[in-house]
């Protein structure tokens, strides 16, 4: 079997409402860049990649010189003709390696008539469960809704996403406000919700002496861990020295020579795995083994993910063992998927690993086009950047915060 050609489109998916965080927002819709792999015996595999708000059509084009006539069963060989490590820190591909993964182990399982996780080893659970992930959010732009900025917005969407989707973690995500107002927030979801887990995550917006200060206030609260509260391997360590809740990252273990490095001097406890940042599903799948010889935990982070990457988040959670706390998704945010039938549901705050072949989910090409077009119509937007305050951008640590009372427009 060879890839004769590969294809991107952009498309544009909207959310229920702009996502606030640390470095600025989502401006209300989610860009992703839909990729198809195809081979010279007709399977087609799908793989997905974000980008910031920003398409990355053009970069996925690059690599036709480089798969075209390659075998999609030879996955080390690809990972060395994309990301070779020295010839990277000229044009770092693990990213786009990752969506074209997505769609290799996607063509693989049609070629044998098994799901992803098969070619993994095998799954060890049928679903994976998932955390409600919180947001500060701007107003719906066409309806004025969906604000959330106080308290008790605040409290009322976690209990309609718990009610919704069955929901027993919350993630906050934080970095927007002043941390004594994100300090005041966290607790009231604790109290609201004294039975569920909570973590916290201000995208490593605080200084160090932040962060220990606000750990040491949110101690006594049922969390899971404590995330990217700072920034850098050394800052963490700090932090970790002086708090007693579990640090993790999604920022400052993203690959094997930062692991190796965690490994050998302790900053992190729970680290939270990409199937974008790592490169793919399987360099994942090889974390958690070095997670588990070194009983470090291990969770799934989110990028801003649509149905493909879902599902590449679900076949990988699927085979890992040591997976001990509920995985992270925007999903429940998107208006819509590119999928036949819509998104995938969430029964008792989890979704059911596909079980079809390949990643097991069916791509609707009705609505790539639909929201192709919608890209087209709007465009890109800046991710590290707020609409709400056009003059405005982050410093880390951050000192320049959001005004909570000030309702947005």
């Amino acid at each position: 079997m060879k890839i004769t050609n590969i294809k991107s489109t952009t498309v544009m998916i909207p959310l229920e409402a702009p996502l606030r965080h640390s470095n600025g927002a989502h401006w209300g819709r989610f860009v992703r860049t839909i990729v198809e792999v195809e081979t010279d015996e007709g399977i087609t595999g799908f793989g997905e990649m974000g980008g910031g708000g920003e398409s990355a059509e053009v970069a996925f084009a690059g690599l036709k010189p480089y798969l075209l006539g390659h075998d999609p069963f030879q996955l080390e060989e690809m990972r060395f003709k994309i990301c070779n490590p020295t010839a990277s820190l000229y044009n770092n591909r693990t990213q786009l390696h990752a969506a074209i993964e997505f769609a290799c182990l996607d063509i693989m399982g049609k070629k044998l008539g098994v799901p992803v996780h098969q070619l993994l080893g095998g799954k060890v659970r049928d679903s994976v469960s998932f955390a409600s992930y919180l947001f500060y959010r701007l107003p719906n732009e066409r309806t004025g809704e969906g604000e959330i900025r106080t308290v008790e917005q605040l409290i009322e969407h976690c209990r309609e996403l718990k009610e919704k989707h069955g929901f027993t973690t919350h993630k906050l995500k934080g970095g927007v406000f002043h941390p004594d107002y994100e300090l005041e927030c966290y607790r009231a979801l604790g109290d609201a919700f004294p039975r569920d887990r909570l973590r916290f995550d201000p995208n490593a917006a605080l200084s160090v002496e932040d962060s220990i200060r606000f750990g040491q206030a949110i101690e006594g609260l049922n969390n899971d861990y404590f995330e990217d509260p700072t920034w850098g391997l050394n800052g963490m360590r700090r932090v970790r020295s002086m708090v007693r809740i579990p640090t993790a990252t999604n920022t400052v273990v993203v690959n094997f020579e930062q692991l190796a490095a965690n490994i050998l001097n302790p900053a992190v406890d729970v680290i939270l795995l990409d199937t974008t940042f790592w490169g793919g599903i399987r360099p994942c799948v090889k974390a958690a083994g070095v997670c588990e010889t070194f009983q470090l935990g291990v969770a799934v982070h989110s990028s801003g993910e649509l149905g493909i990457q879902l599902a590449s988040m679900l076949h990988m959670g699927a085979v890992v063992p040591n997976l001990a706390f509920a995985a992270d998704a925007h999903y429940h945010q998107l208006q819509d998927d590119i999928l036949e039938g819509g998104k995938m549901k969430y029964e008792n705050g989890a979704i059911r690993v596909p079980d079809g072949p390949g990643l097991g989910i069916q791509v609707s090409r009705d609505k790539i086009e639909q929201y192709a077009e919608m890209y087209r119509e709007f465009g890109g937007y800046p991710y590290d950047r707020d609409p709400s305050r056009p003059d405005w951008f982050p410093l880390v640590p951050n000192e320049r915060w959001a005004d909570h009372r000030v309702k947005s427009i």
